[in-house]
């Protein structure tokens, strides 16, 4: 039938039922061009102050407060905008809509601890008259990534008197940096050269140096320790029984920068899953009066698989969403809360891995997220067949692209590699458990996992657009 068509017809036929992927960059004005850059600079900024859980979590709370969002622990009741800190590491904030609560939400559930290295309880030691810092990685890290270069420290520190109190290092221009050195190709060939990658960087030489002056004469013992602790004791009255009951993160030291000439990309560490953390907070930040109370969840511990009191695995959700009720003067059972649960629609807010013009080959291209074509639909993650995902249905993906094809938003879909090559998890699976719908959504980054991510700014705004739409749309 179609050879009987003309060209004409053909070129109709063609337009009307072949999806052709759209490039945001095209499909944004120049004043929303201008926009995205400036976009880009707060978010940027997000980075900057955000390169922990603790810190994200400490900025978020501080935004979403003066953006009229009071505490929901405190005393104010009626329609309003609300937020709830969990433990310092999570956070939760809704905007009342006008659809009562049990009729369900619409939620957007982001992560924001990143893969780095946590000094371990008993970190402090010296070996050939330099101190240095054990170390124990979190999450999944390219160990060879993380040599070489400059670190900061970062972290809540419980005193033997009960007193809690912030350490930060490394990032004034005036602060000393810890790294941790490598060893020089001369002297690798028969010690690394020969091995398969993940045998040569043992994860218990992932050493930090911290320390090279003695204290004292020769005779003192542990004179390169005790330097570094009287550092540590004249900053911040650190003791090294402390280390015992705090929580220190070796993380890369530096500010977020545009990469390429162009300034089209941003370059920082943590934009897995702080880009969609800040672009959440700015969605629901920008709401009015949503058709549904719009959620947005912060998580932390992702990384490790959503385990313990701070991530997805936790009951935080339910206590905050209970709180809502309550907030309302609504009654809330146990039986109304699950029910306005699983009614409830929602995005699993996480990146995706970009298409990598060197390592096309681990990607199947006709279904892979590429760089600067908007936010990314992600139907299932896991990996194998499948395995560990929660797949979303059709009639919710349909659902979704309904929403985002309305709003204008710039999207793609893709899968987190080749079959069989790999995979990953995020936090849907264990939302999806309430029954709810939900499907991952977020931008593709390259260099996922390193310490310096690299975005586009094209899909951090796009991303912000496309959340702003699910909060807000009227159908």
């Amino acid at each position: 039938m179609t050879g009987q068509m003309s060209k004409k017809e053909l070129d109709a036929f063609s337009k009307k039922t072949i999806r052709k992927p759209a490039l945001v960059w095209d499909a944004l004005s120049p004043a929303e061009t201008r926009q995205s850059f400036d976009f880009a600079e707060n978010y940027k900024r997000f980075l900057d102050d955000a390169k922990t859980e603790r810190k994200a979590v400490t900025v978020i709370q501080k935004a979403l407060a003066a953006a009229g969002f009071v505490d929901i622990d405190g005393r104010a009741k009626g329609k309003g905008k609300f937020y709830k800190v969990f433990r310092n590491k999570a956070v939760a904030a809704a905007v009342v809509g006008s659809a009562p609560l049990d009729q369900g939400m619409r939620i957007i559930a982001a992560h924001v601890d990143s893969p780095r290295l946590d000094l371990k309880q008993n970190p402090l030691y010296e070996e050939v008259d330099l101190a240095m810092l054990k170390v124990h990685y979190y999450g999944g890290i390219r160990k060879y990534q993380w040599l070489a270069r400059p670190l900061a420290l970062y972290g809540t520190v419980v005193g033997k008197d009960g007193r809690s109190f912030d350490v930060e290092i490394g990032e004034a221009e005036t602060d000393p940096v810890i790294t941790i050195a490598d060893l020089l190709p001369h002297l690798a060939a028969k010690l690394q050269n020969s091995k398969k990658l993940s045998d040569v960087f043992e994860a218990e030489k992932l050493n930090l140096v911290a320390g090279s002056l003695p204290a004292g004469d020769e005779k003192q013992k542990d004179r390169f320790k005790l330097t570094v602790l009287k550092y540590l004791f004249d900053r911040y009255g650190l003791v090294e029984e402390d280390f015992a009951s705090a929580e220190l993160e070796a993380v890369p030291a530096g500010r977020a920068r545009d990469v390429g000439f162009d300034r089209g990309l941003i370059g920082a560490y943590g934009q897995d899953d702080r880009v969609c953390a800040y672009t959440a907070l700015a969605a629901i930040q920008d709401l009015k009066k949503p058709p549904r109370t719009a959620v947005a969840l912060f998580f932390d511990k992702e990384e490790i698989g959503s385990e313990g009191n701070s991530g997805a695995r936790s009951r935080f959700m339910e206590d905050f969403i209970a709180d809502l009720f309550e907030k309302q003067d609504a009654p809330v059972s146990e039986r109304v809360l699950r029910k306005a649960i699983t009614a409830s629609e929602a995005l699993s807010a996480d990146v995706n891995a970009a298409l990598d013009p060197d390592y096309q080959e681990v990607h199947e291209k006709r279904n892979a997220a590429r760089l600067g074509y908007g936010i990314c639909i992600t139907k299932f993650t896991g990996s194998g067949g499948k395995s560990g995902s929660s797949d979303a249905s059709a009639e919710y993906v349909g659902r979704v692209r309904q929403i985002f094809n309305r709003a204008g938003i710039v999207w793609q879909t893709g899968e987190l590699g080749r079959v069989d090559q790999g995979g990953g998890g995020t936090l849907a699976k264990f939302l999806a458990a309430y029954g709810m719908d939900i499907v991952d959504c977020g931008p593709a980054l390259l260099s996922m996992h390193s310490p310096f991510e690299l975005s586009s700014k094209a899909d951090v705004y796009m991303t912000f657009k496309a959340f702003k739409a699910f909060f807000d749309d009227r159908q």
